[in-house]
């Protein structure tokens, strides 16, 4: 889709059509960025927006202690004071 770009004082911008607007899930704001020379709108998302869900879906952590349980280190044994 071409689209020309607008005068709006010094600058120039661009009206997005409704149908993309839905369909990229834009709000009243979006993230703007250049990669690779290409402008890249993104939905404005909040931080930490979905990490509720992902803790939820990696399931428990009661066997987590097993990471946690290291041998002393040289640093533990000598240069830590607990």
């Amino acid at each position: 889709m071409k689209i020309e770009l607008v005068r709006i004082g010094n600058s120039r911008g661009i009206r997005i059509p409704k149908a993309i607007i839905e369909q990229c899930g834009f709000g009243d704001t979006v993230e703007l960025h250049v990669e690779k020379n290409c402008v890249v709108i993104a939905p404005d998302r909040s931080p930490r927006q979905g990490w509720r869900e992902a803790f939820a879906s990696a399931g428990s952590s009661s066997g987590d202690s097993v990471l946690l349980d290291l041998p002393p280190s040289g640093f533990d044994a000598e240069e830590w004071t607990w």
